[in-house]
């Protein structure tokens, strides 16, 4: 690979970030995010675009813009010579939207991330595909665009072979995003996950080896982001935390080290295995680093369905049990569920939902099975002749029970889950044996702060007025929040609040058929507006 000196010596270019806008889900907070005030419009900054923002030559100008924050206009196209985007499958159609605007400009456009890598005969219009991670197709990439920014002939594929190692990773370019204006903040450890789950993608495209950053390289990411102020969460966005054991028992120390010499300004959040339970050391550190929230694909309570998707790990305890023993450490767990796997019954919804009252699990994000290139659930299903790719289907999965029952399923376990009632009695269980569990932090400069301070302000006025005068469960907040308040557990009223007003608005709005039934497919809807009225914002 070419040294990144070399590459510094390159012809000045100008080259503009755009991440496309993606559809409102479960797991993405929209209907939160009036409540937060004028500035917050999105759910996370695009971890990768902002590394390969940070990869390009020093003497390039780079701009960033996210459209979920912002709208593309003609005149940020003027700037540009050249067009770089990123984004998930489900992000196809605005990806290729502003490919041709780009092109109606006369710019140049490349492509590169997780859905390009995946399938690139989807992008067949675009001047430019990388495919892989960082590495020699990255430098090749600039070599060509420094040498001649036009537009090629025809279209060029590069695909990386040797990729960089993450050691050598530049800090993401979060000078070019405003993070305060994100529901959370993002960071990355790892890349690749050990296990072969049958619908997941990611030993495909990122190995089955996790590649590791340095502590030391965290911390300086870390640094670089509070260094910007305003900011209440940081979510490791690793394929599987615990992907490599005994590297994250070695980092966790310099989390902790961290939060203590700046004064616990954030809390952390990841996603991992259901078997980080085993992990007793490793929860123990999670604590005093002050992560509160895990991100667990359990996806069934069903073992027989674990097993056929080859997710095995998730039944090394019993998953309640798993649950509780997370939950002892302060550390609240949030779902996946899948529905329409083959092993499915018309008895799931029952199983589904009494998981849910067992588990006390707070926030699910309830999907339809959606098969995903280069993963074996997608081969099994195109040898089998399964896979339906139709205008208007919630799934590309024939799945084994009628379609129209599925969706029917699906819908009848958003609704009753994401009963006002059922999410408020979860929340209330994790008050009283999850939170309590935390490490309790002191008051310092860093939390209370005035940009942190303010946040917190707007939060609770606007969910006094939206919710706890204007809302139909009204009642049903008051009942927990009051004896919160009086208590004195502002935080949490702000947590429950915040969280559940998205859980219960955006639960009517799928069960109304305005939202999609997975958040992986690429179906496109018009973004779906409150039907309440708007929450007041600062």
């Amino acid at each position: 690979m070419r040294a990144a000196d070399d590459l510094s010596q390159l012809t000045r270019r100008r080259v503009l970030c755009v991440a496309p806008s993606y559809s409102p889900s479960f797991g993405t907070f929209q209907n939160a995010y009036p409540l937060c005030g004028k500035r917050v419009g999105a759910f996370m900054p695009p971890q990768g675009l902002l590394v390969i923002a940070a990869a390009l030559p020093r003497k390039w100008e780079v701009r960033f813009l996210d459209e979920n924050l912002e709208t593309l206009r003609d005149d940020d196209l003027d700037w540009a010579e050249i067009v770089l985007v990123s984004g998930m499958h489900i992000q196809r159609d605005k990806i290729k939207e502003i490919n041709r605007r780009a092109h109606r400009a006369g710019k140049t456009t490349v492509l590169g991330g997780p859905s390009v890598s995946a399938a690139p005969e989807q992008y067949p219009e675009f001047d430019y595909l990388h495919i892989g991670e960082l590495g020699d197709a990255t430098e090749e990439l600039l070599v060509r665009l420094a040498a001649n920014p036009e537009r090629p002939p025809s279209q060029i594929v590069l695909e990386t072979k040797e990729r960089r190692p993450l050691q050598d990773f530049p800090i993401p370019a979060y000078h070019l995003a405003e993070l305060d204006r994100y529901f959370l903040t993002s960071i990355q450890f790892s890349s690749g996950c050990p296990y072969r789950c049958e619908f997941c993608d990611i030993p495909a495209l990122y190995g089955r080896v996790p590649r590791l950053k340095t502590p030391q390289q965290i911390v300086a990411e870390l640094d670089a982001m509070v260094s910007q102020g305003g900011l209440n969460a940081i979510y490791f966005v690793d394929d599987n935390f615990i992907g490599n054991r005994k590297a994250a028992r070695e980092l966790l120390p310099h989390l902790v080290a961290w939060q203590k010499k700046n004064g616990f300004p954030v809390q952390f959040a990841c996603e991992a295995t259901l078997n980080i339970a085993n992990e007793t050391e490793t929860l123990r550190l999670m604590r005093e680093a002050y992560f509160c929230t895990l991100f667990c694909g359990i996806e069934t309570p069903d073992l027989d369905a674990l097993h056929a998707m080859k997710k095995d790990q998730n039944a090394k305890l019993p998953i309640l049990e798993s649950v509780r023993k997370i939950n002892s450490y302060g550390i609240e767990v949030v779902s996946g569920i899948i529905l329409g796997l083959d092993t499915d019954t018309y008895d799931t919804p029952r199983q589904i939902l009494d998981f849910v009252e067992r588990s006390n699990i707070p926030i699910l994000t309830m999907n339809l099975l959606e098969a995903l290139p280069r993963t074996p659930l997608f081969e099994r299903l195109k040898s089998e002749g399964r896979l339906i790719e139709a205008p208007g289907r919630e799934s590309n999965v024939d799945f084994k029970l009628p379609y129209e029952t599925v969706v029917s399923m699906w819908r009848d376990c958003v609704a009753k889950v994401y009963a006002p009632e059922q999410v408020y009695a979860r929340f209330a269980h994790n008050c009283d044996h999850t939170y309590p569990n935390r490490l309790q932090l002191p008051l310092t400069k860093a939390r209370a702060s005035a940009k942190n301070l303010k946040r917190a302000f707007t939060i609770a006025r606007n969910l006094l007025f939206k919710v706890g005068i204007s809302s139909d469960y009204r009642k049903t907040f008051w009942n927990l929040c009051g004896p919160l308040l009086k208590a004195g557990r502002i935080e949490q009223v702000i947590h429950v609040g915040l969280v559940a007003h998205h859980l219960i608005s955006f639960a009517r709005e799928a069960v109304r058929g305005s939202q999609n039934a997975s958040f992986y497919s690429a179906k496109t809807r018009a973004r779906v507006e409150n039907q309440a009225q708007p929450a007041p914002v600062s």
